[in-house]
């Protein structure tokens, strides 16, 4: 029988979507199931997007350009100078999501066996996305206790050799909801321009900051204007998870040279999805704050009810909708499946992702989950007391 790519054995899986078949057959069971493992926002979409769908007046769904629609990438320069980021036209790659982008970036930037320098724990598809690139994820590890703060210069320093090629933060962070302070952002900026490194800079959920701290983009950072890749996306900002609508932004006119030959080889992003993107810059502020608002209220929900529960603690994100909460358990993965194919309470029972998997050093998140603050606050609490009831009955928890 032939053999497995090594890439195909190394690619992991996704700490999110591994869980679904134990959810799919506990709902065959008749168990309802909680989802607090996917970032899949339950608020609508912007009508003007899904009015710009039904009323699609053309003969053909044709190939869109490469780069993407031009009057969609116009629109999106005034979206984000709106932000303080300065942007033109041509700077902006229409992509077919986020993951897309980080693709692209990784295979124009870097070569295989170069290295990238991430914050972990970090979004899982960053290490699927570096073995696609043939490059290596060097983790420096964040803590819950610390609220998961960057560590100092002085460790960054210690990871950086003749391979390193890139530093890639997520801001603000899935799956912690941490924001970078302004130190923050300068101490990586001056990592980037000593060490003459890419910065990418996963930013699909500025609109989601919960904080009076100023939201600084990796495109605000001075000096380092060429070195810069700023990812981003639609799914979340809109609810558009399903279009698969991102984008890939820099200055650098040699970067966006090379990520077009990709964007040419798989000939278009989505049509469609364009189509509903550029209707959703639409939207009215009514919109945005709605949405901003029912996240606020999630959060304080989610969180004060992780925190009352005995040997639960999770510190307070600051952006984005997702938490990592440590549970009193001997080993979250085991928890996770366990809540799914043995447990359930009054015919319920949750479903997360273990943290774990947004990690790369081994043992590191053994005992916490990712949570997404998606459902409604009346399915959060009743998510919440089904999980103490979980944990509670649980044979490998952990006293503290």
């Amino acid at each position: 029988m032939p053999q497995i790519s090594v890439r195909g054995l190394e690619m992991p899986e996704s700490p999110i979507r591994k869980l679904a078949p134990l959810a799919a057959a506990a709902k065959r069971r008749g168990i309802k199931v909680y989802h607090l493992n996917i970032g899949q926002p339950d608020l609508p979409t912007p009508q003007v997007a899904l009015d710009a769908i039904r009323n699609i007046d053309r003969d053909i769904l044709e190939y869109s350009p490469s780069q993407g629609n031009l009057s969609y990438r116009e629109k999106l320069v005034s979206y984000y100078a709106k932000f303080n980021i300065n942007v033109e036209p041509d700077d902006i790659i229409i992509t077919c999501g986020g993951s897309e982008a980080v693709l692209f970036a990784f295979m124009s930037c870097l070569n295989p066996g170069d290295e990238i320098i991430v914050p972990e724990p970090a979004y899982a598809n960053y290490m699927a996305f570096a073995i696609s690139a043939g490059a290596t994820i060097r983790t420096i590890t964040t803590t819950i206790d610390e609220g998961f703060s960057l560590p100092k210069v002085e460790k960054f320093e210690e990871l950086i050799n003749e391979r390193t090629r890139a530093i890639l933060i997520c801001n603000p962070n899935n799956p912690t909801g941490y924001l970078y302070t302004r130190r923050e952002m300068h101490q990586i900026r001056d990592l980037v321009k000593k060490y003459d490194l890419y910065l990418f800079s996963d930013e699909v959920y500025r609109e989601f900051i919960y904080t009076g701290s100023p939201y600084i983009s990796a495109c605000h950072l001075e000096g380092i204007e060429q070195n810069v890749v700023l990812i981003d996306s639609v799914s979340k900002r809109y609810s558009e998870c399903g279009i698969r609508i991102g984008a890939l932004i820099t200055k650098n006119k040699e970067v966006r040279k090379a990520v077009m030959k990709f964007c040419q080889a798989r000939l278009s992003p989505p049509l469609i999805g364009q189509i509903a993107a550029e209707a959703s810059l639409d939207a009215d502020q009514e919109y945005l704050r709605t949405v901003y608002d029912e996240y606020v209220e999630r959060r304080k929900c989610l969180i004060d009810g992780l925190n009352r529960i005995p040997g639960v603690y999770s510190p307070i994100p600051m952006g984005a909708f997702y938490t990592v909460a440590k549970l009193p358990v001997d080993n979250s993965d085991d928890f996770c499946r366990w809540c799914l194919e043995e447990f359930n309470y009054e015919g319920e029972t949750v479903m997360m992702s273990p943290a774990s998997g947004f990690y790369t050093t081994p043992g590191t998140g053994i005992n916490e989950v990712r949570i997404a603050y998606v459902l409604k606050k009346e399915d959060l609490i009743r998510a919440l007391h089904v999980l103490r009831m979980a944990l509670e009955a649980y044979p490998g928890r952990v006293e503290g």
